[in-house]
């Protein structure tokens, strides 16, 4: 990575570590599905001038079943999904149970898309799982207040990440990056339109919760969204990838500075073990066996 790399994974983790903050203190207000309708509506109205050419807006056209099913899992579902976890769970926790989105990429790449897991992998998968059961063990409490089914919905989103990463690869790989942004962004908006706007709160929402909509769609998807394709065009798809190591930190940070949430012992045993599970299993950490001379 060049100087100009590192700093924009920094921004880069910076603006997603803080989507948990603008959803935690949005949704309250407009509920999971309305959120999300303006995130994808608004992202999907300032990236579409990526499109502004007919070579990509015939591969839009042409593309447009496989765009709509990766707008589905990779926006649509695990952002409301992580909406409704925002609700109950503070955005550090939500984060780092978000962090393990490579676990399910692995996983589900083994056993639908005929990629391969190393020896290494498993005890990564393994202690990244354990990681999580760390995080969570004194809060899989799913009677009527609990936080079982928000902690579920959290990982619920990074199962469909998972799926999304390995379709993303296996059949849209060979399309340009500004029509897979810019192309399931709009798809997401349009899946969302009808649903959101049913679901639109009856009552009047303050201007705290727009801004923070507002930074969700413009900081959180737009600008993060080009800074992503555009550093993995600059760096490559493997230094990229470090950021998911980065996002928790940064939502840890910001929601101890921003909302006043607490960093407990639990909190940070079990990020450290996630994110060396995650590590290992991503090949971000790995080891040799020495040669006998």
């Amino acid at each position: 990575m060049t100087p100009a790399d590192s700093l924009r994974l920094i921004l880069l983790s910076s603006l997603w570590g803080m989507s948990f903050i603008f959803m935690r203190v949005a949704v309250p207000e407009f509920g999971p599905v309305p959120l999300i309708l303006v995130r994808m509506g608004i992202g999907a109205l300032l990236l579409l001038p990526l499109l502004l050419s007919l070579r990509y807006l015939k591969l839009v056209w042409e593309n447009k079943g496989g765009l709509l099913l990766l707008g589905l899992v990779n926006h649509v579902l695990p952002f409301v999904l992580l909406a409704l976890a925002t609700i109950r769970l503070e955005a550090g926790f939500t984060s780092l149970i978000n962090a393990t989105t490579p676990i399910f990429t692995a996983l589900l790449g083994a056993l639908f898309f005929t990629t391969p897991i190393q020896r290494q992998q498993y005890l990564g998968l393994t202690l990244a799982f354990f990681g999580v059961y760390v995080l969570s063990a004194n809060r899989l409490d799913f009677s009527l207040g609990g936080d079982g089914w928000f902690i579920l919905a959290a990982v619920g989103a990074t199962f469909c990440y998972g799926v999304a990463t390995n379709y993303s690869k296996s059949y849209l790989s060979h399309l340009p990056v500004r029509v897979l942004a810019a192309g399931s962004t709009a798809m997401s908006a349009l899946i969302l339109l009808i649903p959101g706007l049913w679901l639109w709160p009856s009552e009047p929402i303050g201007g705290l919760a727009w801004g923070n909509a507002l930074g969700l769609a413009i900081c959180s998807t737009t600008l993060a969204f080009l800074l992503y394709y555009g550093l993995i065009s600059s760096a490559g798809a493997t230094a990229t990838s470090t950021v998911t190591f980065l996002v928790p930190v940064s939502a840890l940070l910001w929601g101890y500075l921003l909302l006043d949430e607490r960093l407990s012992l639990q909190v940070l045993v079990g990020m450290a073990i996630t994110l060396a599970g995650t590590a290992i299993a991503t090949g971000m950490i790995r080891w040799r066996r020495r040669e006998l001379a």
